[in-house]
């Protein structure tokens, strides 16, 4: 039954211009957005093979996202790509973890922050990384290839290629060859 939900919800987002390659599976309550930012239309890639669970919720406002092949989306997952998302091959993000490609600029007290610009910060998460549950990813960060991000982590800085990091904010503990 589901094999057949999936592959009707994929029909309909791809009469929506949602990108989504051979052998996806998206669990029911998954929500995709394009959106609109200052005209400019959003672009959702998901790459083949993929799965992406209930509750999971893409959209690019305007920005772009670009899930690649054989990567997993936990539940009720949350990727904002306003300023762009890209994640790599073979990658694992669990649940609840939220990814934010923006931000606010707040320079002028005299005007709203609602009202002042958007910061464009793209993300970048590099091939076979693991994104534990509830990992909070802000704008502007690349994650190198072969990472282990933990649990509970808010990532503000770059992690390198192999790095295990940990904690609020993220650091590294130790590389996947020691």
């Amino acid at each position: 039954m589901l094999n057949i939900i999936s592959k009707l919800y994929i029909f309909v987002l791809r009469l929506f211009g949602i990108k989504i390659g051979k052998k996806v599976r998206i669990w029911p309550l998954a929500f995709f957005s394009k959106g609109q930012k200052k005209g400019i239309t959003g672009i959702i890639e998901i790459g083949s093979r993929c799965e992406i669970s209930q509750g999971v919720v893409l959209k690019s406002y305007g920005g772009e996202i670009k899930i690649n092949e054989n990567t997993f989306l936990g539940e009720y997952s949350i990727l904002y790509g306003h300023g762009g998302i890209e994640v790599g091959s073979n990658t694992l993000i669990a649940m609840h973890t939220c990814i934010v490609s923006s931000n606010h600029s707040i320079p002028n007290q005299n005007k709203l922050i609602r009202d002042q610009n958007d910061l464009l910060l793209p993300v970048k998460i590099g091939n076979d990384v693991w994104i534990g549950a509830g990992v909070k990813i802000l704008g502007g960060v690349n994650i190198g290839d072969g990472c282990i991000v933990g649990a509970g982590a808010v990532v503000s800085n770059d992690l390198p290629s192999f790095s295990i990091a940990l904690g609020v904010p993220a650091k590294v503990v130790r590389y996947r060859n020691e």
